[in-house]
């Protein structure tokens, strides 16, 4: 018999002592608790089960500490008894995942869909703990004007036969380290990885796979499928090794969390970890016991609950203190500001602890505004340090460049970094996180190819997916051989990513843009782990040209930080600055200082003015499908033409001064930018 001590309630999960392990775990309804030990990762039988007693209990936590345990132990918890579950008596003799579990096994056993889990449930595995290596590899800590966003898939990213990778490396973590020199290249600043919690694949209909991982069934293992051959102690170890790399490469790490759901679904769903241990502590639930949904996956996490927060706040710490990441995007992040009877607050205690908490005070915060109950808060979101995801940008950026009525006035805020958006208008740029595209939606050509989704091969009869997508195919559904059509679309990649680029804020680009990536117009491939949602590389089929491209106009970004990124929204539109030094932003038309806001009208231009010097930078947007001459203000020096959408090959866009300093002439659906020769050197873009 091994020997039994009470333990502490804190460390939650499992942790390593002098003597052997701690446990603790909260399950605040039961009267019974027992915990089963595993001697391999896939037996059906415990080879030992101990019972906690009453003395193992301190408020909501159950506790113990077994002697002549070690790293590497497999263990579960089971629910023994009917009275102690109250509402739900299916929980009992069920067996539990830990839900502070920091690595899991099981994988070969496991049914999602067990009626009775006996011989089909996972298992929690003791880790250490130790704290990641900041000392050698430490935090980037880009400021937020400075940062441009790349969100991948970690599986998608490499799996690709033409990736380059062995097949062992393919889609893991490992993967994609050897890919980091690719991103760094193209002059991304951090990447966005979307869910690598632990997730069940097979939360999904009948013949397809959950590839997305938006179905987290624990907040703090990494992924299974993304760990390259190993034991199940490996996936920390090889999720440490992407961190390190990505600092050593200068490239912050921000994860895609999924807190305002799990993969339990609603009374339907299995129980495989948070039901078991208190349903109606983890969920929102009416009266009836039904529960809420705003997620549109079946429940909706209880954030206002303190123990949940408690467990949002240990990942949180799990993956920024020992794994070290830089960052988290809350998923529906708007969902966890929900109180009782999913009332809206506007002071959610969990944002209020996130943001107060030391150990996560240097992290980026980023969340979507929305949930799929129909709570929006862009301008009010409840919380001081969270950057938003502001999809006004990606649909006002959409609809000008589709040549829409009524799209010019919305663009100017969108130019200036969106300050009537936000209630702190000062502070916008570091409010705002810019994007045309993203994982949820078309790519960024097949927006310019597809009038409507084409998702049938998703199962659902093509109901899923976005319907209003403000996308255009210029003429023809799909690929085309026409020439002009692919150049028309190809002009049209290079608007939306220069009006991105050029935009105050803070830029998110989606994986595989940059070379022309398309989803053959599905736009929503969650359950697509097949080349139609992989990262191309194979040469013969990348845009290499618009990669080029959008290098370029990412260096001339970072190049005119001031104009293009400043650190607040800060650009005067008086024409009587203060000093002869302070930029002024001065609008346009196709005449000098006449802007056409109008809704018929499709141009915009702007320059930002040094003092009474003169104009520094002139940047052009022509949404006709007609040429337009342009007026141009007065330069401090001579106009440089850097930029010049209408010129789709390389060689055709390097700066030149342009002959006539008067005027421009701008192509149809084409954009401009040129700059004063004495306030920017070209040789640095």
């Amino acid at each position: 018999m091994r020997k039994i001590n009470i333990g502490t309630a804190y460390p939650l999960g499992s942790s390593a002592t002098e003597r052997g392990v701690n446990f603790s775990v909260a399950a605040p309804a039961a009267t019974e608790l027992e915990i089963l030990l595993f001697e391999e990762e896939n037996d059906i039988n415990p080879s030992e089960v101990i019972k906690f007693s009453h003395e193992n209990k301190s408020g909501d936590y159950w506790h113990i500490e077994i002697e002549g345990l070690s790293i590497g132990c497999f263990y579960a918890y089971r629910l023994n008894d009917h009275g102690g579950i109250g509402e739900n008596s299916s929980i009992c003799k069920k067996v539990l995942l830990d839900p502070c579990a920091r690595s899991i096994v099981g994988w070969d056993i496991y049914q999602r869909n067990s009626s009775n889990n006996k011989n089909a449930y996972l298992k929690a595995v003791v880790t250490e703990r130790k704290c990641f290596n900041f000392q050698d590899h430490p935090r980037p800590r880009h400021r937020w004007n400075k940062t441009i966003i790349y969100e991948l898939h970690v599986g998608g990213f490499t799996k690709s036969p033409a990736s380059g990778l062995s097949d062992e490396q393919k889609g893991t973590f490992i993967g994609l380290i050897e890919k980091i020199p690719y991103l760094k290249d193209l002059g991304i600043t951090a990447i966005e990885l979307l869910p690598i919690f632990s997730f069940d694949p097979s939360d999904s209909p009948f013949g397809l796979e959950n590839y997305w991982g938006y179905s987290p069934l624990n907040w703090f293992t990494p992924h299974h499928n993304y760990i390259s051959i190993g034991t199940p102690l490996s996936a920390r170890d090889q999720f440490r090794k992407l961190v390190e790399a990505c600092h050593d490469n200068d490239i912050e790490l921000i994860l895609d969390v999924v807190f305002n759901h799990t993969t339990e679904g609603d009374q339907n769903g299995p129980i495989i970890s948070w039901k078991g241990f208190g349903e109606s502590v983890y969920y929102h639930k009416n009266e009836q016991g039904e529960f809420l949904d705003v997620s549109g996956c079946g429940n909706t996490v209880a954030a206002n609950h303190p123990l949940v927060r408690q467990l949002i706040l240990e990942s949180m710490r799990c993956w920024s203190y020992e794994l070290g990441v830089d960052g988290f995007r809350f998923d529906l992040g708007v969902a966890l500001s929900r109180g009782k009877d999913l009332a809206p607050l506007d002071s959610p205690p969990i944002f209020e602890e996130i943001e107060s908490d030391p150990l996560l005070s240097e992290l980026k915060l980023i969340s979507e505004p929305w949930d799929c109950g129909g709570l929006y808060r862009l301008s009010d979101f409840p919380a001081k340090r969270i950057s938003t995801w502001n999809g006004h940008f990606r649909d006002d950026l959409r609809r000008f460049w589709k040549g829409d009525k009524n799209s010019t006035w919305p663009l100017k805020d969108r130019l200036l970094g969106s300050p009537l958006l936000y209630k702190d208008n000062a502070n916008s740029v570091a409010k705002s996180i810019n994007f045309i595209t993203s994982h949820d939606g078309f790519t960024l050509i097949d927006l310019l190819s597809f009038n409507n989704k084409h998702n049938l091969s998703n199962g659902e009869n093509n109901r899923d997916g976005e319907n209003h997508n403000n996308s255009w195919n210029h003429g023809v559904e799909g690929p085309s051989t026409k020439k002009s059509l692919n150049n028309i679309r190809k002009r049209q990649q290079r608007n939306l990513l220069s009006s991105l680029l050029f935009s105050p804020g803070i830029p998110m680009l989606l994986m595989g843009d940059e070379v022309g990536r398309s989803q053959g117009g599905n736009n929503n491939s969650w359950c697509q782990d097949t080349s139609l949602g992989w990262m191309i590389w194979d040469i013969n089929n990348c845009d290499n040209e618009l990669r080029s491209f959008l290098k370029k106009i990412i260096q001339i970004r970072k190049d005119l930080s001031d104009l293009f990124s400043p650190e607040t929204t800060r650009f005067n539109e008086s024409s009587l600055p203060y000093t002869s030094q302070e930029l002024w932003i001065q609008w346009h038309g196709i005449k000098v200082n006449s802007p056409d806001w109008s809704s018929w009208s499709h141009t915009i231009s702007y320059s930002i003015n040094q003092g009474k010097k003169g104009s520094v930078i002139w940047l052009g947007l022509n949404g006709y499908n007609q040429s337009m001459e342009f007026e141009l203000p007065k330069s401090t020096s001579s106009w440089m033409k850097i930029i010049d959408t209408s010129l789709i090959k390389e060689k055709e866009i390097s700066p030149t001064q342009i002959s006539n300093q008067d005027e421009i002439k701008i192509e149809s659906r084409s954009l401009v930018l040129i700059v004063s020769k004495d306030f920017y050197n070209p040789s640095t873009a």
